[in-house]
């Protein structure tokens, strides 16, 4: 059995006999690489909407694209860089630890150390608290306890800002700034907002709520932010792909994915287990469409309390569908696709890419962890004692260098996707023609197009017949007939009435 190793700050080592990675430097967390995808809403409304529903999916996305097994030379006994980062920027003094009640003056200091609270998390870490204005929205959803800085709370608020919203402000305003510019300190906050971006951007957390700059064309953004770097272009946009793909599924079919965001930090913990993606469940709601577009009318008194509203799934589950009551994201993104006739050529790139992180998910391809841990533990020179000896370290950066560039496919990371190699450009492009992501050889492309049909203009032919289909079958044509007649209206930006005068995919009421 190979040594569990863990990471821990300094002020938790003990004298146990548990195998620790000490890190002693900010950068083992920043020097981390991520794959974060940034959303403009049609409105402040929307973006709301938007930053409370992918909030619950970031933990899932975590998981999905484990990539980080390996830290200071070591295989560490989690597969993900969430909680190295969280560690190595966590600022939170004494105090704000909760180790001690009153702040006390260090020696050569001459103030005593700041902090009048106990804060719960790191600037790195999980959003605490949802912030939409939607009616799908109950209080009992946000259940942390939420630190709030006082005098932002009341000035926000007594200037007109909603409390759901101005809770959320005020609770980044609860930390310091870490970098500040001695030309920048005295600015007006009436032409510039680099005084709120100072704290805004340096509160890292799983989403990012991100206002327009003032003097900007820029709309209003959410940015989607726990997702693992992966080896090859192919990986990045296939999860790139998805995540798009979902947002545009939550906005068309008003999903509803809440649940109490204590249990999203629960998720964000097994995220971190080995293996997550196949082998743990995840706290996830068991009704995406509202009650009404599936059921008719709920009255009041036959609503789900909130603790029966949501069950533990895998996230092939979660993905694909569980039984006959959970329809999954996948058929609603292929029930999407059809209803905005997506033309072929896409609709084939994006089923290559909906099946390879679907492949994930079920285990039929690796994700980079657990790719990684193979090959360390294939090698000649591993001695079982989870420790990477610069031979070990060596290879396998070459080989991962040689599958990101194309020179090596490898099937179980990649399924039947192929890199195609770079050429003397720098480019996977041959004739000035990119290659298709299963083929590197135009002239093989050509006579072997032997894929499936795209899922959604073909999906009462491909799914057959049993029960479980039949009912995604049922959902899928109960949300086409409800918005087949105004989905070209709601998704097509006219250039005519341009981005700011093109009406939400949300009402404002």
């Amino acid at each position: 059995k190979l040594p569990k190793y863990s990471v821990v700050s300094k002020c938790n080592l003990t004298k146990s006999e548990r195998k620790e990675i000490y890190m002693d430097s900010m950068g083992f967390g920043m020097g981390c690489c991520c794959l974060q995808v940034t959303f403009q809403a049609r409105d402040i409304v929307e973006s709301r909407h938007l930053y409370d529903q992918l909030a619950v999916l970031c933990p899932i996305f975590l998981a999905l694209t484990a990539g980080t097994p390996i830290l200071k030379g070591l295989l560490a006994d989690t597969d993900v860089r969430w909680s190295t980062i969280s560690q190595s920027v966590d600022c939170r003094t004494p105090v704000e630890n909760g180790c001690v009640e009153t702040s006390t003056t260090l020696e050569g200091a001459e103030v005593p150390q700041r902090g009048r609270m106990k804060i719960r998390k790191s600037r790195y870490d999980s959003i605490d608290s949802y912030i939409s204005t939607s009616p799908l929205l109950k209080p009992e959803y946000n259940d942390n306890e939420t630190e709030i800085d006082e005098p932002t709370l009341k000035k926000l608020l007594d200037n007109g800002v909603d409390e759901v919203l101005a809770r959320h402000i005020a609770h980044l305003f609860i930390r310091d700034p870490l970098v500040i510019f001695s030309d920048r300190v005295k600015v007006r906050d009436d032409s510039t907002t680099e005084h709120f971006e100072n704290i805004q951007s340096t509160n890292w957390q799983t989403m990012r709520w991100k206002p327009p700059p003032m003097e900007s064309n820029m709309g209003w953004r959410v940015e989607f932010r726990p997702m693992e770097m992966q080896l090859t272009d192919f990986e990045n946009a296939a999860y790139t792909v998805m995540i798009v793909l979902i947002t545009r599924v939550i906005l068309f079919f008003d999903l509803n994915l809440y649940i109490p965001i204590s249990k999203v930090d629960e998720n964000m913990k097994t995220a971190h287990m080995r293996d997550a993606v196949t082998k743990q469940k995840f706290y996830f709601r068991k009704d995406l469409v509202p009650l009404e577009s599936q059921c008719g009318p709920v009255s009041e008194e036959k609503l789900p309390d909130v603790e029966s509203e949501y069950e533990l799934m895998t996230i092939e589950e979660i993905l694909v569908g569980k039984g006959e009551a959970f329809p999954g994201l996948v058929p609603l993104i292929l029930a999407y696709l059809e209803i905005i006739e997506c033309d072929d050529d896409t609709a084939q790139m994006i089923e290559d890419y909906i099946d390879f992180v679907v492949d994930r998910a079920k285990g039929d391809v690796l994700t980079t962890a657990k790719w990684i841990r193979g090959f360390v533990d294939s090698h000649p020179e591993y001695k079982k004692d989870s420790v990477i000896s610069k031979k070990i370290e060596y290879d396998l950066v070459k080989r991962c260098l040689d599958i990101s560039n194309g020179k090596v496919h490898d099937s179980t990371l990649l399924g039947n996707n192929r890199v195609c190699p770079m050429n003397e450009n720098g480019s996977g492009e041959v004739g000035g023609k990119k290659m298709f992501p299963r083929s590197c050889d135009l002239e093989e492309e050509v006579k072997t197009k032997d894929f499936k049909r795209l899922r959604g203009s073909s999906f009462q032919e491909d799914v057959g017949m049993s029960p479980a289909a039949a009912f995604k079958c049922a959902v899928v044509k109960s949300l086409i007939a409800k918005y087949k007649d105004g989905s070209k209206r709601q998704h097509v930006l006219k250039e005519s009435l341009g981005f700011a005068n093109t009406p939400a995919f949300l009402s404002t009421k």
